[in-house]
């Protein structure tokens, strides 16, 4: 665990200071900044595996069984002893009994049983010839070809042993591992209780759903947009709404949610012409780090604590709040939440189809939608309308196109660096 640090101990550090610009921050460095601050959540709880999927371990899971617990058949067939077969073949042995799963049998070293798959292997017996491999008349089997030995048996602890280490503390728990934690007799573990998320938008302009709309006013699509992405992150979501633009109900807020939650998002407010009407709410209730990222959109991104509660000030935008959710607020949760390794987003590389302007100096993530081509190779179209308002243009672009800082203009067939809206779920 990270020792608790105060964000104006690690800004007033003088072998890092000259890295510090709250008001130009590269995206890496802004990402290396904010990963200062977070270090999993310590509360735990025991939960029954039925309710585990998705939630990260607090600690790791060890067997306490073999799996399988006995040899058995991994097919319907004839169980054999390979050492009664001498010569070259063909053979033939006579059918003496027959085992299906879930009952035992003794074998004879120059006989065949009957077994069934997941049955018991007889003992005595260390071969499983496959019923279509054999030919049978009346009590007796006829096979051509002398099996190995241990062939289609399943060993005891061929697929875990007692006391290995199952599962690492830090893993998210799919839907298969819920199947191998009760193949192990295991029905409840120890994990992070869910990270708490209070979020609300902010802005006189901004009407919740089921009013109607007067001329200058929007509904709140962001609000909407985040339950959708907290949900994808298992966290337990706090919906505060929409707070309007009054300094004293905004801090009021804030306070509020710094007592409930781990982490506060807020969109709007911190754009220019807002950003010192929040600033000045911050730094009165908690610290800043930094307030705006060289990147479009969502250059705006304002980052710091309340408290022990970490804050992500998102722009107003729509689109703007969504990038900058995926590109900083994703990995923050994951971390708080306890999760390791924390799943990177991978970059993949694909073919301009066409030019694209740019800006040295900043990152952009413009919207694109990539096809792959029959020699595996990723092709990726920006999409024409690159707005930060252009809501449309998240549902159907299915990646982003990540042009770094250094890069300028890029002509058509420049390799690109893309990331799938699928990799970010």
């Amino acid at each position: 665990m990270k020792k608790d640090i105060s964000l104006s101990d690690l800004i007033s550090k003088s072998n890092i200071e000259h890295d510090y610009d709250p008001n130009a921050m590269s995206v890496e460095k802004a990402r290396t900044w904010i990963t200062n601050f977070l270090s999993p959540l310590e509360q735990e709880e025991t939960i029954h595996i039925k309710d585990a999927l998705h939630r990260i371990l607090s600690k790791s899971v060890k067997a306490n069984i073999n799996v399988p617990n006995y040899d058995n058949s991994a097919m319907d067939g004839y169980a054999i002893n390979i050492d009664s077969l001498k010569g070259e073949g063909p053979f033939s042995l006579q059918i003496t009994g027959k085992v299906f799963a879930g009952n035992q049998l003794e074998g004879n070293a120059n006989e065949a049983v009957r077994i069934m798959t997941g049955a018991s292997i007889p003992a005595g017996l260390n071969a499983v010839i496959p019923q279509e491999h054999t030919e049978t008349h009346q009590d007796i089997i006829a096979f051509k070809t002398k099996p190995f030995f241990n062939q289609n048996i399943r060993r005891l602890g061929e697929d875990i042993k007692s006391g290995q280490i199952v599962f690492q503390s830090g893993r998210r728990i799919e839907s298969c591992d819920l199947g191998l934690l009760a193949s192990l007799g295991i029905d409840s573990i120890k994990v992070f209780r869910k990270i708490r998320v209070a979020f609300f938008s902010t802005g006189d302009e901004i009407i919740s759903l089921g009013n109607p709309l007067s001329p200058g006013q929007v509904y709140d699509s962001n609000r909407y947009s985040l339950i959708g992405l907290l949900k994808c992150l298992d966290v337990e979501a706090i919906d505060l709404g929409v707070v309007p633009d009054d300094k004293n109900i905004i801090e009021d807020t804030l306070k509020k949610a710094s007592n409930m939650a781990d982490v506060i998002i807020t969109t709007g407010g911190v754009s220019v012409g807002e950003a010192d009407y929040m600033k000045e709410i911050l730094k009165k209730i908690g610290e800043i780090l930094f307030w705006k990222i060289s990147m479009k959109p969502g250059r705006p991104l304002a980052y710091g604590k309340i408290g022990h509660c970490h804050y992500f000030g998102l722009p107003g935008n729509p689109v703007s709040t969504m990038v900058t959710f995926y590109q900083f607020v994703r990995e923050a949760i994951l971390t708080l939440a306890g999760q390791t390794p924390i799943p990177k987003v991978p970059l993949i590389k694909a073919k301009l189809l066409m030019s694209i302007k740019k800006i040295p100096g900043r990152t952009e993530f413009q919207r694109g939608i990539y096809e792959q081509d029959d020699d595996g190779i990723f092709n990726v179209t920006p999409l024409k309308d690159q707005g930060s308002g252009i809501l449309r243009s998240m549902s159907e672009a299915n990646c982003f196109i990540v042009l770094h800082e250094d890069m300028a203009h890029l002509e058509k067939d420049t390799w690109v660096d893309i990331q799938l809206f699928t990799s970010l779920a």
